[in-house]
């Protein structure tokens, strides 16, 4: 057994334990089939920025899910990606070159992306290794790898060619900013300080007033509805309305959305001021009337404000309206709109060619895989389902962007007909690969598309990225799929949980994964994620490593409830991590200083009661942490093991037993062989239970002193005990002999005694079936409480 170091130093212990875990493969995946496999589907981190503690939080409490199931006997299959390619990934190239896209030739921007990202991804790289992750890097996959656009553009070609994938000229969502369509899913949600405008359409020569917060769009306006129910206005119903300041008029119709007690029961309908004015012009095949441009600034030939910015727009036209006396009045008001998530800007309606996924037709399957689909914690199914119940668009997948997987597509120039690339030619990108080949019109000539798929479009295929690389280590797809566990963020269950089981039901049939675990966020402030774009994160992962340890930071992420969103203090996270670590290295070598003449295949043939108790009682533990963790609650797990470590392991069973262990000549060898017996088994299995929590320290001990006893290459690669039951009696006897040393200690306290301060007598309340085991303990509670007479009080 080596000698142990006085102090425990983290920040070396832990780049040896990673050096040696690399040197020895300890991780690495390999097709078992002695062993079941457990698959997770890790969120490959978007590339866009450095990476903040909220991502250590969550993905560490994965990362403990990885080292647990693989100590219960599982074949883990643990891989790791970067989403790199897309919006987010253009924005940070663009932040960090201070050159737009739109500014460079496609191929020299594409270049620069790649370049950036890869600079981020091995600094992503870094960080998970100096974490202690225990996953395969032979298995990481990039969403903007060959394979990857491979796949992903299959999966287009797949849904394009069975129907599932469509393209039309429509109405779509917009952000002008970034210039390119976007999802729904992509909104958020923002509110904003501004006015509702009283205005005076006129009809019959009678004034018909009516407000809107976008006056800008007084243009735009197609018609004016009112309720079929309102009779102020049915004699009106057919009429014209003239619209004031552009002097045109309109027809009057009816709609059932219209409110008749909101304002006057009046609203205009223009192109297109939200989803409502969308579904109008459908409903009631109205004209298209184009005010806003694709870049936010209005069109040409819009009188009064043609190439102002939206903003300005609506500025320009209240000081005309008021000029003009045709501003009744102007009331403040805060307002909810719609933000495109990504850059934050106010998202436009424009019509616009663009490819999309068919989720609306889907919505009965999408909610029947959700029932199918075990989530961890199970409230989050609500969010899911709400968000499919209340779709109102089919997914837009392209984007006009340039940094992204191309779509395999070219148009014929004559008739505008799509054709397909083949699966031999993928990946491809059209823009530099003509199309060769006959158009049914006659046509030889064809146009690229010159889109990119969203980036949401490939990150929802990962488990088909995880299975195509099984396959190379002879798994087949029917043993992979489904895989058992999706770990991500609240915050993208409408996004990449929804997503990836579309694509999962359209290509499988199937649900994508068995379970899902959902976390938690880290709060800068109350209501504030931590997050990239906010950059509200004191100190960086990295720094936060090399100052305290990732141990230490480890420890802290198992603090929360799975879900919950936590609060990160630097000085709570020190002061509990530093106690545990320092806690666990001082126990550890003093139980392992009594171990030198241990031989762990000798059993004595009769275990003291206390003993038994202590075996017993990390049993306990070991049911109750496996209980929370198969429901991936790591904090309620750690709990317990915290529990078991510090009030019964240290607090009760070594101080009951040090004499014992100290001096076998008064208790007798085979007392001390019994107390060596449990606190091995005790010590190795908290080692165990701790090894997914501080997987460093807990490694450090073993190879030093338990290796030889137990056997293993390393602690990452035994097994934790499987106890079938415990033994309630020993347990309600072992919390009699606590209360029973408690209660010793208090007085003492009490009288400000030392601990080692002999008592006249001491007295045991309990029961009487546990008359024999106390009596039998009574020479370690003698010596534990310095009790020169004890009195037992047992009914």
């Amino acid at each position: 057994m080596a000698e142990f170091e006085k102090r425990y130093d983290g920040l070396a212990v832990e780049k040896e334990m990673q050096a040696f875990w690399a040197a020895e493969k300890i991780y690495d995946f390999h097709k078992d089939g002695a062993r079941p496999l457990y698959s997770i589907d890790t969120p490959p981190p978007t590339v866009s920025g450095s990476l903040h503690i909220g991502h250590i939080f969550s993905y560490t409490q994965a990362e403990m899910i990885a080292r647990f199931r693989r100590m219960q006997g599982f074949n883990v299959f643990y891989p790791f990606g970067f989403d790199d390619n897309g919006l987010p990934s253009e924005r940070l190239v663009e932040k960090e070159t201070g050159i737009r896209a739109s500014d460079l030739p496609r191929s020299e921007f594409r270049e620069k992306c790649m370049s950036i990202t890869q600079r981020y991804e091995d600094e992503f790289k870094a960080l998970w290794k100096s974490m202690g992750f225990s996953c395969d890097w032979n298995l990481q996959y990039s969403t903007v790898s060959l394979n990857t656009q491979r796949l992903s553009q299959k999966s287009f070609l797949d849904l394009a060619r069975d129907g599932h994938a469509y393209i039309k000229e429509s109405p779509v969502l917009w952000c002008t900013e970034c210039r390119t369509s976007i999802a729904q899913a992509e909104l958020d949600s923002k509110d904003i300080d501004s006015f509702f405008h009283y205005i005076p359409f006129t009809i019959e020569g009678k004034v018909l007033e009516i407000a809107t917060t976008r006056p800008e769009l007084l243009y735009g306006v197609v018609c004016v509805f009112v309720n079929p129910e309102d009779e102020r206005y049915t004699h009106l119903v057919g009429k014209r309305v003239k619209v004031p300041l552009y002097d045109f008029d309109v027809p009057l119709l009816t709609d059932d959305k219209v409110a008749i007690d909101k304002g006057t029961g009046a609203v205009m309908c223009a192109t297109f001021g939200d989803t409502t004015d969308v579904e109008w012009v459908a409903q009631h095949d109205l004209p298209y009337k184009k005010v806003i441009l694709a870049d936010g600034h209005m069109a040409d030939d819009v009188p009064f404000i043609a190439g102002l910015r939206t903003k300005a727009a609506r500025k320009e036209i209240v000081r005309l309206l008021e000029e003009q006396n045709l501003l009744i009045k102007s009331k403040k008001l805060t307002h909810i709109v719609s933000v495109h998530e990504r850059c934050g800007t106010e998202v436009e309606i424009i019509p616009s060619r663009q490819w999309y996924i068919d989720v609306l037709s889907r919505k009965k399957e999408l909610l029947e895989a959700g029932d199918k689909i075990k989530w961890n914690p199970p409230q989050f199914k609500t969010r899911y389902v709400n968000w499919v119940e209340n779709l109102k668009w089919d997914w837009c997948i392209s984007r006009q962007r340039y940094f992204g997987i191309p779509i395999p597509v070219w148009y014929c120039q004559s008739c505008g007909a799509p054709h397909y690339a083949s699966a031999e030619q993928l990946p491809v990108n059209p823009m530099e690969t003509p199309y060769v080949g006959t158009c049914a019109c006659g046509s030889t000539e064809f146009l690229p598309d010159s889109a990119v798929l969203d980036t949401w479009a490939t990150s929802s295929i990962t488990p088909l990225i995880n299975q195509d690389k099984a396959a190379e280590y002879g798994i087949a797809p029917e043993d992979f799929a489904p895989m058992s566990m999706r770990t991500q963020a609240h915050e993208i269950i409408r996004t990449w949980a929804f997503y990836t089981i579309a694509k999962s039901l359209y290509h499988t049939g199937e649900i994508p994964w068995d379970e899902t675990m959902i976390c938690g966020f880290v709060l800068a402030k109350p209501g504030e994620k931590i997050s990239k774009s906010k950059n509200n994160a004191k100190l960086s992962p990295q720094a936060l490593i090399d100052t305290y340890s990732a141990d230490a930071i480890r420890y802290w992420a198992a603090s929360a409830r799975l879900g919950t969103d936590t609060y990160f203090d630097i000085q709570d996270m020190q002061d509990t991590s530093k106690r545990m670590i320092t806690k666990l290295w001082n126990s550890s070598k003093f139980v392992l200083s009594h171990l030198t003449d241990f031989d762990p295949a000798y059993a004595p043939a009769k275990l003291l009661p206390v003993d038994r108790w202590i075996i017993e009682r990390t049993n306990e533990a070991i049911l109750g942490a496996v209980k929370w963790l198969n429901s991936y609650e790591i904090g309620l797990a750690r709990k317990l093991v915290d529990d078991l470590f510090w009030k019964d392991l240290c607090d009760n069973y070594i101080e009951i037993v040090k004499e014992r262990l100290y001096q076998p000549d008064i208790h007798g060898g085979e007392a001390r062989k019994s107390a060596q017996y449990a606190i091995y088994y005790c010590l190795l299995t908290v080692l165990k239970m701790y090894a997914i929590y501080i997987p460093h320290e807990t490694e450090y001990i073993y190879q030093k002193a338990l290796r030889e006893f137990d056997g293993a290459k390393s602690i990452h690669l035994t097994q934790w005990p499987k106890p079938a039951s415990v033994d309630a009696d020993l347990l309600a006897f072992g919390e009699t002999l606590k209360a029973a040393v408690a209660e010793v200690r208090k007085y003492k306290s009490e009288n400000n005694l030392s601990m080692r301060a002999d008592v006249e007598s001491a007295t045991i309340v309990g029961s009487q079936q546990f008359a024999d085991w106390l009596r039998e303990s009574e020479a370690d509670f003698r010596a534990c409480t310095h009790a020169q007479e004890i009195v037992y009080e047992l009914t």
